[in-house]
């Protein structure tokens, strides 16, 4: 089985946007059961269908696999549940580890969420000084659950 091991932050600063250059995301999802979801995302010209399940706090089944980009972009644009998430994503080198530094837009737009993938749960971590609080167990933040109740609405409750 693929488990994907991740840790998420919240960023605060600029100071991780002279590292890299970003790629442009949209991403939607056919199923947001909470047990399961079933991403489709497409970011620099390529597609893939993602499918996560239910698992700790930061380890959880993972399966993805490259879809034609005009399938992607068809289940997009008609299958979809809406609003589609759509960001840009920085990859970051630091300290040895990649992060993803993800910048929200549309219905996002404001939030900007960093993420480690690690080998193993519980491996030691520096953080880089942009980043924030964790925000790893707080299912807000799940880009699935950001279709649902998108960041722009959180001020208003």
């Amino acid at each position: 089985m693929a488990w994907e091991i991740e840790r998420k932050f919240l960023v605060h600063g600029d100071a991780w946007r002279s590292q890299t250059a970003g790629v442009h995301c949209r991403q939607g999802y056919l199923s947001l059961d909470p047990e399961r979801s079933v991403r489709v995302r497409v970011a620099g010209g390529r597609g893939t269908l993602t499918i996560k399940g239910l698992g700790l706090k930061e380890a959880r089944p993972e399966y993805e696999y490259e879809i034609p980009l005009p399938e992607a972009e068809a289940l997009l644009d008609g299958l979809c549940i809406t609003p589609l998430i759509v960001k840009t994503r920085y990859r970051v080198p630091y300290q040895g580890l990649v992060w993803e530094v993800d910048v929200f837009a549309g219905e996002n737009d404001g939030l900007v969420l960093a993420e480690v993938e690690l080998e193993k749960i519980g491996q030691e971590i520096l953080l880089p000084p942009w980043v924030g609080a964790e925000v790893t167990g707080d299912p807000r933040y799940f880009n699935a659950a950001l279709v649902t109740h998108p960041f722009s609405h959180w001020k208003e409750a």
